[in-house]
């Protein structure tokens, strides 16, 4: 299976894990709560997938790798204590709580949530001191004499022997004990995810061409070649920080990812000819409404490839303008309830009363937000847009309430007005934003009809438009007359195909 199969299916197997009775009792005992175990080959993403599964799900996640513990730090420390029976003293051996376990009670008492997901990864390639200890832990949720608390369901991760030395195959009494998930890399999945995360496009344009080079691993005279998932994302992350520097991007650098000869040279070289694309091409102008005559004919005259990494460039800026504006509209909705609630206290007082009420109003309402933010954080179910959208909320409180202690109205009605002024205008920019974004949606339309016309191209703008969750999201938000209209033409178009080619048959 690929890994949104994986994902999907660890989602039910939690979600009925902790799956209550009418006495608020877990319906299936630890017993039969099998540990889940992916297996599957390094940096295809397992570890990100448990982190989004804990987001979605509103539940706590703790991630350990086991490949550093020993049986000390995973099972704890002997300790010597006295004990009576009966009527006779004896000294026993006990131990201190498990390193792992003590972790999940940490992250309780930091973050509130009661339920989650143990995370183990490099399962199969504990120590050898510890091995004889997992089959008890993957069976009874026992790490020594402590057991993982009620709520927690333990998700376990590795890789195929091939990829690692260090890996110890289990044996059928422990595979018997474990939900067992073999996952391959798949590019189409990876590319929905990418697309999320805003890997940079000169990457998802390179592997829609070469979608060979999205991940291998081979032995060659030089040792091991590979190239991952998480090569190629860290790769992005680098590339936008060079490119804010200004800084060149050699087979050097690119190297530091991609340890495989081959795909280093053939990235590098069309890195620099994307590079050259946007030059030429002028993005800018194109999304602005206004293509020079040259970008036009050229991309009318363009190989295939060419005009895939045009298209790639011109949708990476409009989905991002378009996540923007979606994340401006999430914490703006966001940001209505504590205002709400300080219009609510203001409207209930007697009189005019003194500023003061609603600078503390404000002061609360982001000490709160903080709490929540720092809650969830401690628990690594915050995604990155939640967490910039909590941010946001939390600047916007602080912001208002010092210009409002600078001297801005002396009473809190006057203090809320403002307060209000201030949403108002950040409403407006959204508005504004949104139509320029608008714009550069039409732009786009009208550049890939007069270059491309109802080709290809237009279907993978509006294919990509579609499945893009930020571009879906500001469509159905905000309409597009362009994407309804060639959407329904393609369809129409590929119902007639399929009606012709019945015939023919």
């Amino acid at each position: 299976m690929n890994i949104r199969q994986a994902k999907e299916y660890i989602k039910d197997s939690v979600r009925l894990y902790l799956k209550k009775d009418e006495f608020g009792s877990y319906k299936m005992s630890v017993v039969r709560q099998r540990p889940i175990f992916l297996l599957g080959a390094p940096g295809i993403g397992k570890t990100a997938v448990m982190e989004q599964i804990a987001q979605e799900m509103g539940i706590a996640l703790v991630a350990y790798s086991m490949t550093h513990h020993t049986r000390q730090s995973a099972l704890g420390l002997p300790f010597i204590m006295e004990k009576t029976y009966g009527d006779r003293k004896v000294s026993v051996s006990e131990y201190t709580m498990s390193e792992i376990i003590a972790s999940i009670y940490d992250t309780m008492e930091e973050s509130g949530i009661r339920e989650g997901i143990l995370f183990l990864d490099e399962i199969n390639c504990v120590s050898e001191t510890l091995a004889p200890s997992m089959l008890q832990f993957l069976q009874y949720k026992v790490f020594g004499r402590h057991r993982v608390p009620d709520g927690w369901v333990i998700v376990t991760a590795g890789n195929p022997p091939e990829y690692n030395k260090s890996v110890r195959e289990f044996d059928v009494v422990t595979m018997d004990r474990l939900k067992v998930m073999e996952v391959d890399p798949d590019y189409g999945v990876w590319k929905a995810y990418a697309m999320e995360c805003r890997i940079h496009n000169a990457i998802l344009n390179y592997l829609d061409l070469k979608r060979d080079h999205f991940y291998c691993c081979e032995t060659t005279v030089r040792g091991r070649s590979y190239v991952t998932a998480r090569g190629w994302e860290d790769l992005s992350e680098i590339l936008y920080l060079y490119e804010e520097e200004g800084l060149p991007v050699e087979e050097a650098l690119v190297g530091q990812y991609i340890r495989n000869e081959k795909v280093v040279k053939a990235f590098t070289a069309y890195y620099d000819l994307y590079q050259k694309y946007k030059k030429d091409y002028r993005i800018g102008d194109i999304l602005s409404g206004a293509p020079s005559p040259q970008a036009v004919s050229r991309a009318k005259e363009a190989a295939f490839d060419e005009r895939l990494s045009l298209l790639g460039m011109l949708l990476d800026r409009v989905m991002a303008d378009m996540g923007d504006v979606m994340e401006q509209a999430a914490y703006l909705k966001d940001l209505k309830n504590p205002l709400k609630g300080i219009g609510d206290a203001v409207g209930g007082l007697p009189g005019e009363e003194p500023l003061e009420t609603v600078l503390d109003r404000l002061e609360k309402q982001a000490a709160g937000r903080g709490k929540v933010l720092e809650s969830l954080q401690g628990a690594n179910a915050l995604s990155d847009a939640d967490r910039h959208r909590h941010l946001k909320v939390i600047r916007f409180l602080e912001e208002a309430r010092k210009e409002l202690y600078a001297g801005e109205g002396t009473t809190a009605s006057q203090g809320y007005a403002y307060v209000k002024e201030k949403y108002a205008g950040n409403v407006d920019q959204m508005k504004a934003e949104t139509k320029r974004v608008q714009g550069e949606l039409h732009a786009l339309f009208a550049f890939v009809q007069e270059a491309f016309g109802q080709g290809n191209e237009m279907l993978v703008l509006v294919t990509e438009l579609t499945v893009n969750n930020a571009s879906a999201q500001f469509i159905a938000a905000f309409g597009s007359e362009d994407y309804g209209r060639h959407n329904q033409e393609l369809m129409l178009s590929e119902r007639r195909d399929q009606i012709l080619a019945q015939i023919e048959v």
